[in-house]
């Protein structure tokens, strides 16, 4: 069965920023979960691409890394790429509602 984006994503959401505790989905740090082809043992690749709330942020290495530990936890993740980039910028209302709510901003 192939692997959905939506099931990458969940598994990304046990991704807390350690400053703002807030995962890194409904920060909305993740901008391209792909999920390539099936291989033979049904497992898959998948590629990230994501950014930080800042270009200096101090957490970046552990999201990452967090990051390509959440993906490849799932059964069907053979390996997981990760690629930090900056453009589009990160603003606030990349977050979800929930994300906001927590956070305090409206």
């Amino acid at each position: 069965m192939a692997l959905a984006e939506d099931k990458v994503r969940e598994a990304l959401k046990e991704v807390i920023d350690p400053e703002l505790y807030v995962n890194i989905v409904d920060l909305g740090l993740v901008y391209v979960v792909q999920v390539g082809e099936e291989k033979e043992d049904g497992r898959h690749d998948v590629n990230v691409e994501m950014t930080m709330t800042s270009p200096m942020c101090p957490a970046g290495p552990q999201l990452v890394a967090g990051t390509k530990n959440a993906a490849e936890s799932l059964e069907e993740v053979d390996t997981c790429d990760v690629k930090v980039v900056m453009e589009p910028a990160w603003t606030p209302d990349c977050m979800t509602d929930e994300a906001r709510d927590h956070l305090g901003i409206f």
